[in-house]
């Protein structure tokens, strides 16, 4: 991943407003868990499109700066009640779908979503807003 692929806060915010979109098409949904922190963001905008004020957060670590850790060193602050079918799990990008996959073992029922995802994220994304290509991504919190 040599090329870097910047998003704006415009073309982001849209994007979380077309995945609301998508949400709304599959169902019904009561509660979100947001990924912290990626997640945290997008999770705050979907609870308004979506009307869904049963807000939690997950913190799951899964990067060291651009580096992402090993599975033996991935650290899960897990401290919430079971997910239903009608949880949201929100992240903002599912790269590797690393993270999604360990979040389907603690919470199997619960959609897990995300605003974008990369080709190897797919399959473990169950609504994105939009794929993107195998290159890291600079969201415009990260831009100094």
């Amino acid at each position: 991943m040599t090329n870097k692929l910047y998003i704006s806060w415009n073309e982001f915010h849209q994007d979380v407003k077309n995945l609301a979109q998508k949400i709304k098409e599959q169902g019904n949904f009561n509660r979100i868990i947001a990924v912290s922190r990626g997640g945290l963001l997008p999770a705050g905008i979907l609870s308004y499109e979506l009307d869904i004020r049963q807000c939690e957060s997950i913190n799951i670590q899964t990067y060291d700066a651009m580096q992402q850790r090993a599975a033996e060193d991935i650290v899960v602050d897990n401290k919430l009640e079971k997910a239903n079918a009608q949880t949201l799990i929100v992240d903002d990008l599912s790269d590797s779908g690393q993270t999604f996959q360990i979040l389907h073992k603690l919470f199997p029922e619960a959609c897990r979503v995300a605003v974008y995802a990369k080709p190897n994220g797919k399959k473990d994304t169950n609504i994105f807003a939009r794929a993107l290509p195998d290159q890291w991504v600079v969201f415009p919190w990260d831009i100094e």
